[in-house]
């Protein structure tokens, strides 16, 4: 039997399963509480008119497993945006004396191995007007024109994750424009025990994100805010930017050192219903989290690079990224006394840091030392880490 005659004899007439039941006529819905027949809406392609099956989540690492950067970062809270722990979550601090410890953590739940946990260390109960911390996800323009915001057929999306605190707290999600200045919060509850949240957005009509690669729209959750944040009212719809109904109504995670705060399964899908998580493997979400973040090298001896003496003082080399980044990138990387060296013919020519790069591409770059004296001009060799408290990395971050 042919598989075309296979497929026949499934689907009768008018792409009917025997001829019986076709997924354009079925109204019957499912008993009791959760998914319904309508809402599979299969004819359409899946949840609410959208995919059913796999790449529904647009959130990168939203299971917490890939932290190239370090698994366990202190004395977070001075101000300004930094990337810590988890790639792709960002804290984003203003004028709080608050602390707090960031680590990805081996917290077993529902399927999920890793969680993003937060600590206080220092509590800040004294709230200033201009005091805020946010933990922040940033999406890239042209990521999000399957929402088609700025038109009549904007749609609506759902965002689902799994929290989990020390005790009951009230923070909030928002969702940003910086671009056009429009924004939308919703609040939700953290208890001691785990809990999925699903948050629904409508779709917005208005102003259409730019199709390309700079941020577009940011994810925050909302976990301090003083009152230029937080007095006014929460706004679950998108609307004009008014900073006083960006996180009305939320506790202060500052409030107290016994306070704590999990986060992992995050998803963001179109439609009004939360579906199962979508699990990638590490291999798959780490390639999705190196196209903002590569590191090369951490620790002693860890080679980053084949390198040449470009001249008697200058020594060079090629990195070939493992995937096309965002944008060209710069390189972080420590510096102090020895912290790398050059080897070529036997000998190590040390040095503290690098000077920079040069050539960048999306796909590779030259990374280069001046300054150093005794090279061999167009000897061969290899650059490394000399150190244990070196690491170099390639940063092209929204």
């Amino acid at each position: 039997m042919t598989r075309a005659s296979d497929t026949a004899k499934l689907l009768g007439a008018g792409g009917t399963l025997n001829g019986a039941l076709s997924v354009d006529t079925i109204s019957e819905k499912t008993s009791g509480s959760g998914v319904t027949i309508d809402s599979l809406n299969v004819k359409d392609g899946g949840i609410g008119g959208h995919h059913i099956g796999g790449r529904r989540n647009m959130i990168i690492n939203g299971a917490m497993q890939v932290a190239q950067r370090a698994t366990s970062k202190t004395g977070l809270g001075a101000d300004g945006g930094t990337y810590n722990t988890c790639d792709r979550w960002k804290t984003n601090f203003l004028n709080t004396a608050g602390r707090l410890t960031m680590s990805q953590v081996s917290d077993v739940h529902d399927g999920f191995s890793k969680a993003l946990k937060l600590d206080c260390t220092t509590a800040d109960t004294s709230i200033a007007a201009g005091e805020l911390f946010q933990l922040i996800y940033g999406f890239e323009g042209q990521d999000l024109q399957r929402l088609k915001k700025g038109s009549s057929d904007a749609e609506s999306v759902t965002i689902s994750f799994y929290v989990k605190g020390n005790a009951n707290a009230t923070y909030a999600l928002e969702l940003y424009d910086s671009r056009r200045g429009r924004h939308a919060s919703q609040l939700f509850n953290v208890t001691s025990s785990w809990n999925r949240i699903s948050l629904t957005f409508t779709g917005d009509t208005s102003d259409a994100f730019d199709d390309d690669n700079a941020l577009s729209m940011s994810m925050s959750i909302w976990l301090h805010a003083g009152s230029n944040y937080s007095s006014g009212t929460i706004n679950g719809s998108w609307a004009a930017a008014d900073n006083t109904r960006r996180a009305a109504g939320i506790t202060s995670f500052f409030d107290s050192t016994d306070r704590t705060f999990f986060l992992t399964g995050v998803q963001m899908e179109l439609g009004s219903v939360a579906t199962p998580f979508e699990h990638r493997s590490f291999g798959e979400e780490l390639v999705l989290c190196q196209r903002y973040y590569v590191l090369l090298s951490n620790g002693q001896s860890q080679t980053i690079t084949n390198g040449s003496a470009y001249n008697a003082n200058q020594v060079s080399g090629v990195v070939t990224f493992p995937v096309d980044m965002r944008a060209s990138p710069s390189v972080n990387h420590t510096s102090g006394t020895d912290y790398y060296t050059y080897i070529s013919a036997a000998t190590n020519f040390k040095f503290d840091g690098f000077s920079g790069i040069s050539g960048s591409s999306l796909r590779n770059t030259v990374i280069y030392k001046n300054g150093l004296s005794g090279l061999t001009s167009a000897s061969a060799g290899w650059i490394q880490n000399f150190n244990s408290s070196s690491y170099v990395a390639l940063d092209s971050e929204l």
